[in-house]
């Protein structure tokens, strides 16, 4: 689950970093706002890989998608992208942990000896 959801997660920067450069042309934006909020955004993307398998690690993921989707406020596209992005996240968790359970099963019955 780790590596699709860190995945995810660094495209997801890429993402908000673009969508940081589209806002700074919105007149009515600071760009030292624009900035803060991208670059905390970005830097939560970061850090979550780190953190993604401990307990509420999927959760604060779930909320970085919200945040995603609602910045569509200001940039129309990212309620698209942000769409977008949460499927890929809701794909990655799930298919994630199925990855997880299959290689769990197959680590457990690598460590039984043949009975032949």
């Amino acid at each position: 689950m780790r590596t699709l959801c860190a995945s995810t997660l660094i495209g997801e920067l890429f993402v908000i970093g673009f969508a940081g450069l589209v806002a700074m042309k919105d007149p009515d934006l600071a760009t030292s706002t624009v900035w803060t909020v991208c670059g905390i955004a970005m830097f939560l993307c970061v850090a979550l890989c780190g953190v993604i398998t401990r307990p509420g690690g999927v959760a604060l993921g779930w909320a970085l998608q919200i945040a995603l989707v609602a910045s569509g406020v200001f940039v129309p596209l990212m309620f698209f992208l942000g769409a977008v992005f949460a499927l890929l996240w809701w794909a990655s968790v799930h298919f994630g942990r199925k990855v997880d359970e299959a290689k769990a099963r197959f680590a457990a019955g690598a460590d039984q000896p043949d009975a032949a």
